[in-house]
């Protein structure tokens, strides 16, 4: 046993952190892990059956932690598109997929509504992670893919509670029945008590579990939190399976009622590695049991029926984005992030295999299918950032040069959330301003509010001069990529060298490379805001808020004269770590001499009101 936990631990730690660096995401990691170790490639592992069901329960905390994130309120506001768009694409794509499978393929009803089912949901893993590493998750697509992915998280619990009916056929007539205990009740029955079960749980989540909470709280052993957590989520699965339905269903509801909770953050840093760890182990099984022997002998028909399933779901996604009436470049994307299979096939898959509605060979096929997609996912999304993202740039081009209006006094690059604040105020204080951004997205919801933002790339030069660099005294560069506004500095100061410059900098490494290029005026992102929740903590500390912003304006002032003079000696790393040490030490002597001589002097007001 021990040596098989080294073989899945050590195919997770090589495969995963390549995966990542190429940009395939985790989970794909897993899957090529699985594939290496499983029986068809290096043959470390046999047979997954067992461990799969074990590391299924990694599905099971999974879908406890999406009802502890639905809260009412959130829920609310992506009403219309959870419900709506989310709704739309899995009847539709069930319908689409269903209909070829019955009329097509010839399968039986109950087969083919399982098919649809599963083929209709997508990769939640693979989508929103290739989102946030591109940037796209704020974006009009990456909001609408979110709400439908929420939708299909939330569809999962009543598709799992359908399967089982699907089995009240000829077909699954010899499932076994082991485990349920009220299996031989009338069905009426069986109805009553699984939903006294499902309100019990509601009732114990909402009025139970908060004294139990805080009564493990109050002990102060974290272990403890942990364990209760655990044994939670474990129970309500097992009284969930003992009397016939999903394990998943329960520990959803669960969740859901505790989303309200204090104890809620807790529980979701207590579960959060269980369900990771659980999840990477399902993922290697579902790699490791793929067929390639199958793959060999059927290659055409899998290729096939992998480009079928993509097809079909980004014609019915398509199709949805254009009655929802997103904009050109989002239609793509939107169709592109989630036409695939996702991981919650594979639960469905494991289901209907017990309950017979699938064949082994059909459940082998489609378990293919669908890793496989999942295995192009990425592929596409790297797809349309090089090819149609440039594509589309290429098609639209920048603002005209023509068009553009000169700045009078300042030329903005970048209007995101940093520079939107430095041009809000000076607007108000009546400067005129040029303000350039190189994101679509971006400069589309700006001018939705009135901003005149032109779309184009300051670091080019007739673009810069169209903005009025000739005549304009000052130039503010707030874009957010550190290699860029080097480039736009260095133009700017070889062609415009009259031209005033401020300038955001990253972090204190690229602030030494504006020193170096001779910019005095710049602000890390992160440090005044930083420095500000300082003098609220020293005050929260007990400190006056005279003496707090005292302390802070001295460290200001050290930290801008330790960056000149440590600048000197960037890239000397042993010279730069002696120095860095100094100035720490510097700085902890001029704080307490300023805290001596601040005492000594209300020492002595005190002494001068007690004589007079």
């Amino acid at each position: 046993m021990l040596e098989m936990a080294v073989i899945y631990l050590a195919a997770a730690i090589v495969a995963v952190p390549i995966a990542k660096r190429l940009g395939l995401g985790s989970v794909l990691g897993y899957l090529l892990a699985g594939i290496l170790i499983g029986p068809f490639v290096l043959a470390l592992v046999g047979d997954q059956t067992d461990v799969m069901h074990f590391a299924e329960f990694g599905v099971v905390m999974m879908l406890f932690l999406v009802g502890l994130e639905l809260q009412p309120s959130r829920l609310w506001k992506l009403r219309h598109s959870i419900v709506g768009l989310g709704g739309l694409q899995v009847v539709l794509t069930t319908l689409v997929f269903s209909a070829c499978c019955y009329w097509l393929l010839a399968m039986r009803w109950q087969t083919s509504i399982a098919i649809g089912l599963m083929l209709a949901l997508s990769s939640t893993a693979i989508v929103l992670q290739t989102l946030a590493e591109k940037g796209w998750t704020n974006q009009e697509a990456g909001q609408n893919a979110f709400s439908v992915l929420l939708f299909q998280d939330i569809a999962v619990i009543p598709i799992l509670a359908l399967l089982p009916l699907l089995a009240f056929t000829e077909v699954s007539a010899g499932v076994s029945e082991h485990g349920n205990v009220i299996a031989h009740y009338p069905a009426f029955i069986q109805v009553l008590i699984s939903l006294g079960v499902i309100a019990a749980i509601v009732f114990a989540g909402k009025y139970i579990s908060a004294p139990l909470f805080r009564y493990i709280a109050e002990t102060r052993l974290r272990e403890l939190f942990t364990l209760f957590a655990l044994f939670l989520v474990i129970s309500i699965a097992v009284i969930m399976q003992t009397i016939g339905l999903s394990p998943a269903l329960g520990t959803f509801l669960a969740g859901v009622v505790l989303a309200e909770s204090e104890f809620r953050h807790e529980l979701e840093a207590d579960i959060e590695p269980f369900k990771g760890l659980l999840l990477g182990l399902f993922f290697i099984t579902v790699g490791a049991s793929i067929d390639f022997p199958l793959l060999a002998e059927k290659f055409s028909v899998v290729v096939l029926l992998v480009v079928a399933l993509i097809v079909i779901k980004a014609l019915v996604l398509y199709g949805l984005s254009l009655l929802f009436k997103m904009s050109r470049n989002q239609k793509l994307l939107f169709t592109l992030a989630l036409a695939q299979g996702g991981e919650f096939a594979f639960v469905l898959l494991s289901l209907t295999g017990s309950l017979q509605i699938l064949t082994p060979e059909q459940s082998k096929l489609i378990t293919l299918i669908v890793a496989i997609s999942m295995l192009l996912a990425p592929l596409l999304l790297i797809l349309y950032d090089k090819v149609f993202t440039a594509q589309c740039q290429t098609e639209q081009e920048y603002d005209n040069i023509e068009d553009m209006e000169a700045a009078k006094n300042v030329i903005v690059a970048g209007y995101g959330r940093f520079g939107q604040i430095i041009g809000r105020l000076l607007t108000a204080q009546g400067y005129h301003l040029s303000i350039l951004d190189h994101s679509p997205s971006q400069i589309e919801l700006l001018r939705k509010f009135g901003n005149k933002v032109f779309y184009g790339d300051a670091a080019r030069l007739d673009l810069l001069h169209a903005a009025g660099a000739e005549q304009a005294e000052l130039l503010v560069i707030a874009i957010d990529d550190g290699d860029k506004i080097i480039e736009m500095v260095e133009l700017a100061h070889k062609h415009y060298p009259k031209l005033k410059i401020v300038a955001r900098a990253i972090d204190r490494r690229h602030a030494y490379q504006l020193v170096q290029l001779g910019v005095t005026e710049f602000r890390r992102e992160t440090f005044d805001s930083a420095l500000n929740l300082g003098i609220e903590a020293l005050t929260l500390l007990g400190n006056t808020e005279t003496s707090a912003k005292r302390s802070a304006d001295i460290f200001a002032k050290h930290d801008v004269e330790t960056l000149y003079e440590l600048e000197k000696l960037w890239g000397d790393d042993q010279s730069y770590g002696i120095a860095v040490k100094q100035r720490m030490e510097d700085l902890q002597q001029v704080l307490n001499k300023d805290m001596q001589e601040q005492a000594s002097l209300k020492a002595c007001q005190v002494a001068k009101q007690k004589a007079q």
